[in-house]
């Protein structure tokens, strides 16, 4: 179809008819552009009063017209017909200029997105006449020539003439004659240029298992400067969890977020370009997207686009060890999933068979769609059956009257370590988000308050919580979160090594205030103090002076923790 890109408004009939022919013209596959099809293309270009662009492909069809630069004529990335950092797309752009002067950094970063073969820039006189035959000449000034080129090399111009200027990893000509640029071997061009693209491509992957992020951070009115480096690092925390490789970080700072992309139209190009250049396969941003936002992105990026709910629940998906911890984690992943599948296209769409379901039949979209609300279904009963078991032993702990405490606190706090240390447990620990997922309970002994005697308590160490923790999550580990709910008491693990430590406390107390039960009292353990300076730690005293202070690693302050669990203990069981 002989479709016809850009603003068109205002053009005539018999202008979009020229445009049109442009179709039919085929370029020979060694040559860049002839001087016959660069005069026809300024022709229409000095006629119109706009810019115009051609795209063709190696076999010298063009595939692409459209009235505007390279920047507003582009092809999305999705819809090239190759797309990756080691090659180039097999398309070149022909573009014409009404300004006397070289492409412009908007031109060179769409050539850069396209991963164009080649870019080549025509300005025009204004003036010319036509041949003939329908033949135009005196169209074009001078020509310019861009293309990639492999971060670190250092190519020499083809035309010997012009000096070369090395824009990021792109080099552009000096001006040229249209017989010059015709001269050029277009193909030995390109064969070099991918050959080394493949060269370094292959020399700079060193997992082609692992994920190549670009992280990108969107700081609001709402956000201090604070707040959104901690946010940024740990993401970037939770990307190395999940088995990513973080490139490079992003930030924008807005008012709002932007309803179609979440960052404006200009980050979304820097982020296109960013990606392409350092390689990355993979967009995660600071925010939960919704599901509009990230195919708006993916379109116009070419790259996978996921939020840090994604990457939260990927983490959750490859900690799950247990039958309890794949069944909740499935449910999270479903309840996530679910909203997501709508704008699909029609990839997701089919029509029925058979009487009774002609006309517009059924989507595939709502089978789907009916299919895991079925499955969630099947999960939420296996879920309320696991809470059913829990509180089956949590029942037969309180007949044998075993005071029961849960072990709370960020993620990466050591929550395991110190049940490892209190009870001789041996659970997974790694300095890690979200390494234990699982909860686990064990017996332990502390001294009683009142007669000093050993008392039998037990410990359950509980999933690690986060900042805005994800909805799907909170649903989902329920049947888990109800062991802090029903727990007599709760000992609050903070990692005083953290730069952020009283946000994260702020983030334990509000998740502990959004459950359905109130939790019992609770203490609050600063752990790692043997990783922290000693001005921390007075601050740290001197805000909560009922702490306990520990290094579950090292066993500083073990003794003392055993003493304040079992007054801990004694509070939160005394009758009233």
């Amino acid at each position: 179809m002989e479709t016809i890109y850009g603003n068109l408004q205002g053009l005539k009939p018999s202008q979009l008819k020229q445009l049109k022919r442009l179709y039919h013209q085929r370029l020979p596959v060694d040559c860049i552009a002839t001087p016959e099809f660069s005069q026809r293309l300024a022709a229409i270009s000095t006629d119109i009063g706009e810019s115009v662009c051609a795209y063709l492909n190696r076999r010298g069809q063009v595939i692409r017209v459209g009235v505007g630069t390279p920047r507003q004529t582009q092809i999305p990335p999705l819809e090239l017909p190759r797309y990756g950092v080691g090659r180039l797309s097999g398309i070149r752009c022909l573009s014409t200029q009404l300004k006397a002067e070289g492409p412009n950094q908007e031109s060179l970063t769409a050539m850069a997105i396209q991963r164009l073969d080649a870019l080549v820039v025509l300005t025009l006189t204004g003036e010319g006449f036509e041949r003939r035959g329908g033949g135009a000449t005196g169209y074009v000034r001078e020509t310019y020539l861009a293309y990639l080129t492999p971060q670190g090399t250092d190519k020499a111009g083809e035309d010997g003439q012009a000096e070369e200027l090395a824009i990021a990893n792109w080099h552009v000509s000096g001006p040229m004659s249209l017989d010059l640029l015709a001269k050029q071997d277009f193909l030995n061009l390109v064969e070099g240029l991918e050959a080394e693209f493949e060269r370094q491509f292959i020399a700079r992957e060193v997992d082609g298992r692992s994920d190549c992020a670009l992280l990108v951070g969107v700081m609001t009115a709402e956000m201090n400067p604070e707040q959104f480096e901690d946010g940024l690092a740990e993401l970037a925390r939770l990307v190395d969890t999940a088995g990513g490789k973080v490139l490079g970080t992003i930030a924008q700072k807005r008012s709002r977020l932007h309803p179609q992309t979440a960052i404006g139209a200009g980050k979304v190009q820097e982020l296109a370009l960013s990606a392409q250049t350092l390689g990355a396969n993979l967009i995660v941003f600071d925010r939960d997207l919704s599901p509009a936002q990230v195919r708006n992105l993916e379109t116009q990026i070419g790259v996978r686009v996921v939020d840090r709910t994604e990457v939260i629940l990927d983490i959750f998906a490859q900690r799950a060890g247990s039958g309890a911890g794949k069944l909740q984690v499935e449910l999270a992943q479903l309840e996530y999933a679910l909203p997501r599948l709508t704008g699909r296209g029609e990839a997701m769409s089919r029509l029925g068979g058979g009487i009774g379901t002609r006309g517009p039949g059924e989507t595939k979209l709502e089978t789907e769609r009916r299919a895991i609300s079925r499955r969630i279904a099947q999960l939420q009963k296996q879920v309320d059956r696991l809470q059913a078991h829990r509180s089956r032993m949590r029942l037969q702990r309180q007949k044998q009257a075993v005071p029961s405490i849960a072990i709370v606190g960020y993620t990466n706090a050591g929550k395991s370590t110190l049940l490892n240390t209190l009870t001789s447990a041996e659970i997974y620990t790694a300095d890690q988000l979200f390494a234990t997922l699982d909860p686990t309970t064990r017996r332990c002994f502390v001294p009683d308050a009142q007669t000093g005697d050993r008392l039998a308590i037990v410990l359950t160490d509980t999933v690690g919580f986060i900042h805005e923790l994800p909805p799907s999550l909170m649903d989902a580990f329920r049947a888990t979160l109800e062991e802090v709910s029903e727990a007599d008491a709760l000992l609050h693990v903070v990692d005083l090594s953290h730069p952020a430590w009283q946000s994260h406390i702020q983030s334990v107390r509000q998740i502990l205030k959004e459950l359905p039960v109130t939790p019992g009292p609770s203490l609050i353990v600063f752990n790692k103090i043997d990783c922290v300076s000693s001005e921390a730690l007075a601050i740290a005293r001197e805000e909560f002076p009922l702490a306990a202070f520990i290094s579950a690693r090292a066993g500083l302050g073990l003794e003392t923790l055993r003493q304040r669990i079992g007054q801990l203990v004694n509070y939160a069981i005394a009758p009233e």
